[in-house]
Order: C-alpha cells, then structure tokens, then sequence
C-alpha cells in the first residue's frame, strides 16, 4: 500500500508542476525536463508513470474522476438523482475551472472530450441506461459543449441554473 500512496504522490507533483508550468508559459513549450525539475523527481520517474504531457492531464481527469465518485453515496435511481449528480459534475467543473481554462488556453479540450466520452460510454454499459450507441456520445456533447460555454463565462452563471437548464433538456421538461 505505501508503494502505491507513494506513486500517487508522485504522480500528483508530476500533474501539479504541468499545471504551475502551464500558468507561466504555452504548454507546447514545456519540456520534460522543466516538468521534473520543478516536480522534484527525475526523468526514469516521469517515464514511469506517463508518456507525454497529454498522459499527465489524462491521469488528472481520471484522478479527479475517482474522487467524484468516491463522493456519490448512490447509484441514480430516480430523475431527481440525475439532478443531483448534473449539479455535483458543474460544482467540479466550477472547482477546477482554472485547470480547465488552462486545457482550453492550450488547446486540449479534445483530451477532456475524449475523458467524458470513454467514462460516459462506460457509465451506460456498467448500468444498462441505454441499448442505443450512440445516447452516450450526445449527452457528452451537451456536457462538453456547455461546460466550455460555461468556462468562457467565467462560470460566472449559478451552479443550480445551470443544472437545472441541462436536467430540464436531458429530461425534456421545457
């Protein structure tokens, strides 16, 4: 268990350095190299635990991903579950906004399409929500789409508006 505690720590000053890296300069300028000095760990470990700066922001979402359901004390059962868990992915999202204007500034939003893609694909077929292939796929777009429109507003609109907009669509309650 420490092993595995220490890889995540590892790979938490790894993401946090990108990150920090990423505020000061254009993502495609940053090296490897910058990446471990500021991380404090050297290249073998980097290597050992990503590929590429893309991998690095991959390991974010899936970090993140972990806790948000480690938050959810229930599988959805009714529509108004759904709402709550619309309003708890918007109150991240609000969370990590700077992180996500960061993926934006540097022109990664396909790295987070293709997150909500592959988790929302999964989420269908763990829980049978769906026989059409292709449902997942179009709430992503919703989600994607309005989480970016979002962000260009500074997330300045409120979290249960918001939820309320996406459920009332999701659910066609116009």
């Amino acid at each position: 268990m420490i092993l595995k505690e220490t890889n995540d720590y590892t790979k938490s000053y790894i993401m946090t350095s990108l990150f920090e890296l990423m505020k000061e300069k254009n993502y495609e300028d940053i090296t490897v190299t910058e990446i471990v000095k500021k991380a404090g760990v050297g290249r073998v470990t980097y290597y050992r635990n990503f590929e590429s700066k893309d991998d690095i922001i991959r390991q974010y979402f899936k970090s993140e991903t972990e806790d948000f359901l480690k938050k959810q004390i229930y599988k959805p059962r009714t529509k108004e579950d759904y709402f709550d868990i619309i309003k708890l992915t918007f109150t991240y999202f609000k969370k990590n906004q700077e992180f996500f204007k960061l993926i934006k500034k540097a022109h990664l939003e396909t790295l987070y399409l293709e997150f909500l893609n592959e988790n929302m694909k999964i989420n269908f077929i763990e829980n049978n929500l769906s026989n059409n292939k292709y449902l997942p796929y179009m709430y992503v777009g919703v989600i994607f789409n309005t989480s970016m429109k979002w962000l260009e507003s500074d997330c300045k609109e409120s979290i249960d508006s918001l939820s309320k907009t996406l459920f009332d669509f999701i659910f066609h309650n116009n």
